[in-house]
């Protein structure tokens, strides 16, 4: 019976772009679904932003902008990376959407009505130089169980411990430094100590529904006193206002921490993707059979072993049937990723220098088990599997045999193979069982070791059997057939055995084999007497050099003797203008920015800012712009009304808390502005007229 499967990633904070370690995540789930896919179940594959609490808020806030205009800033640059990877998901959210509110508030208030939450007046940190009470997550120390330091205050990542941020040793404030002081509010808290709550946890977090290795970790917090009290702890779901989050209801100043609404961000992204459809979420989650899987990291097991499937079942809702959990991603034997020490590998970077995503699909899948384990990038073991499986096991058995069906044969492979070929044919269909029991459980791996013993035993048939000989013998015509007919079933079964990792070179073989979309029912079937297209090369092999650039380390800042080290605000001719020349850009760096001559048609001065003036600017388009501009302590606004600047037209609109800024005008400033104060406002020369561009 066909499967019905409710798949996540976990989601990824919206305070900046993804990472490797974003992408190595959801290239697993993508690889999982992509199977489950061609074994013909039906998949609603969701992620979405985690758009809230005081890191955004504070983020949002140094930008100058709404935490939502920072977020949908974030979000806006989402798509290239998952375009780039070959990452299907079927809806992307937002946990600031209309939905996760109302459903955040749905499931709270059926907690609530269960009994499961209570208010406190608890002492809470506060930072008496922001003045603010402080997130978990922006208190700093040591922790209370290991002494490990500089963890978190709401959960340790050495240890794995869960405690309250009052527990820490040594607090300090990751905002200020400053070390907080205790003051009193009211805080509302999920009573996950509940026998109900105990009971429901301890069965299932050992169903079968987690992997031993986290089934065995978890047990650890079920452990009981000589009483027989079990150390599970209330979890704290508020936080005091100021804060960017989804408000407690009937609680005013009070809002949900974000852990409590963000993995319901889960069924917002699915409600949102099941309407576009035009279903209903509460019977698409009522079907019997629907399993709700979920892909995350080891270091967020916590909230999705305990506190969220506490939520959905203390709520009346469908609780997760599997939480799939992986390691982290190392570089080079083990070594933490490190941008300034070129051991970072920038996704983005990856793409823009032409490097194919696929070998990193192929790579990565090699290395992932179902296990919890920490997967190795190494550059040299990346070059030898890409270039050794990809190229020279795999894509080279349809390159030796193609040429010769299309040249002698019209393109059309054998209505029967010899007995060697229907033999190495049968071991490879063989495997399609145990291939799908390895994908199915996540061991891709070993799948892919397995599916490259299979070209391998395909590659020793080529060569005892030399197609290229054959091919200059007289009277070998039919035997050359079925050896080269051999190659493409062989290479067609190879194919669909990796499709889940490599679906645009999939979708590359079934345009020449002249297929459609591989399913694995397929396994069985033949190819006898069918007609293929004109092969072309499919894969080129890894340039070792390209790895030598993504992993360049950028150039270390040019440290100033002491004797040559000008005084403040002196003049030095190696830092004109109080700073070094930027590094150097190519005239294709350059084109991109299009920079225009603009009439300031009005300024204002902006109520609430000593800095900004609100321009409203002429570019000769038919229309004004309004740009915000940081020249108030030099430009009075009725000086500028009539003159001409030159603005950058093409940057990006930037949501600021005063309004929308359309562009940016140029001035020119000394880097030490006390010593140098002064802003210059450029001007054209005459003759010119808005609109024009300068090259």
């Amino acid at each position: 019976m066909p499967r019905q499967l409710f798949v996540t990633t976990a989601l990824p904070y919206a305070n900046g772009h993804f990472h490797i370690g974003h992408i190595m995540e959801y290239i697993q789930a993508d690889i999982w679904v992509r199977f489950q896919r061609m074994q013909g179940h039906e998949v609603h594959f969701v992620c979405a932003d985690d758009a809230h609490g005081a890191p955004i808020m504070i983020a949002a806030e140094k930008a100058g902008l709404t935490p939502q205009a920072f977020v949908a800033n974030i979000a806006a640059g989402r798509k290239p990376y998952l375009d780039g990877f070959h990452i299907a998901f079927d809806h992307w959210h937002s946990t600031d959407a209309p939905e996760n509110h109302a459903l955040a508030q749905s499931i709270y208030r059926a907690l609530r009505e269960n009994g499961l939450i209570e208010t406190r007046t608890i002492e809470q940190f506060f930072d008496p130089e922001k003045g603010m009470f402080l997130p978990d997550r922006f208190i700093k120390g040591e922790c209370p169980k290991c002494g490990a330091a500089d963890q978190y205050g709401d959960n340790c990542e050495a240890c794995g411990a869960v405690y309250a941020p009052t527990d820490l040793k040594k607090p300090y404030s990751a905002l200020s430094g400053a070390t907080p002081v205790l003051r009193s509010s009211e805080h509302f808290f999920f009573r996950l100590s509940d026998p109900r709550c105990v009971a429901f946890l301890e069965s299932w977090t050992q169903d079968g529904r987690l992997q031993p290795e986290v089934a065995n970790k978890v047990k650890e917090w079920f452990k009981r006193d000589e009483d027989g009290k079990v150390g599970l702890g209330d979890w704290d779901i508020s936080r005091d206002a100021p804060y960017f989050g989804i408000e407690i209801p009937d609680a005013p100043g009070k809002y949900f921490y974000v852990w409590l609404d963000a993995p319901v961000g889960y069924l917002a992204s699915l409600q949102a993707h099941l309407a576009s459809l035009g279903r209903d979420l509460d019977s698409y989650l009522a079907q019997p059979g629907l399993e709700q899987v979920h892909f995350i990291g080891k270091d967020i097991v916590t909230f999705h072993t305990l506190f969220w499937p506490a939520m959905l079942k203390f709520s009346g809702r469908k609780v997760p049937d599997a939480v799939h959990v992986h390691g982290f991603l190392t570089v080079n034997n083990g070594e933490k990723m490190s941008k300034s020490r070129g051991t970072g590998l920038d996704p983005l970077k990856y793409l823009k220098l032409g490097l194919n995503p696929e070998w990193l699909r192929y790579y990565l899948a090699a290395k992932l088990s179902g296990r919890v384990e920490d997967v190795d990038f190494n550059r040299e073991d990346f070059v030898a599997r890409v270039n050794s499986d990809l190229v020279g096991k795999y894509i080279n058995i349809a390159s030796r045999a193609a040429g010769f069906l299309v040249k002698r044969f019209d393109g059309r492979l054998a209505d029967t193979l010899d007995a060697e070929g229907a033999a190495v044919v049968a071991a490879l269909r063989e495997a399609a069982p145990e291939l799908a029991r390895l994908y199915d459980g996540r061991d891709t791996g070993k799948a892919l070791r397995e599916v490259m013993l299979l070209a391998d035993r395909v590659n020793a048939y080529v060569d005892a059997n030399k197609p290229w000989e054959l091919a200059k013998q007289d009277g070998q015509d039919a035997r050359l057939h079925a050896v080269c007919s051999t190659c493409i079933e062989a290479f067609r079964l190879l194919s669909l055995y990796l499709k889940p990792v490599l679906p645009a070179l999939a979708a590359q073989v079934e345009a020449f084999l002249q297929v459609g979309p591989l399913q694995w029912a397929q396994a069985g079937q033949s190819l006898a007497g069918h007609r293929i297209g004109s092969y072309s090369h499919l894969m080129q092999r890894v340039d070792p050099k390209l790895l030598d650039a993504l992993f360049e380390a950028p150039p270390a800042a040019a440290e100033p003797t002491p004797a040559a080290a000008p005084a403040p605000g002196a003049d030095d001719p190696n830092r004109p203008g109080g700073e070094a020349i930027a590094e150097t850009i190519t005239i294709e760096d350059f084109a991109k920015i299009d920079l225009r001559i603009a009439k300031i048609v009005d300024a204002q001065a902006v109520a609430g800012s000593k800095k900004l003036l609100q321009l409203t600017l002429d570019v000769g388009e038919g229309r004004t712009r309004n740009v915000f501009s940081g020249i108030a302590s030099v430009h009075k606004p009725e000086d500028l009304v009539g003159r001409l600047t030159v603005m950058v037209a093409n940057l990006a609109p930037r949501q600021m808390k005063f309004g929308l800024s359309e562009g940016m005008v140029l001035a020119a400033s000394h880097a030490d502005e006390k010593a140098r104060p002064g802003i210059h406002l450029l001007a054209p020369d005459s003759g010119a007229t808005p609109g024009l561009r300068i090259h």
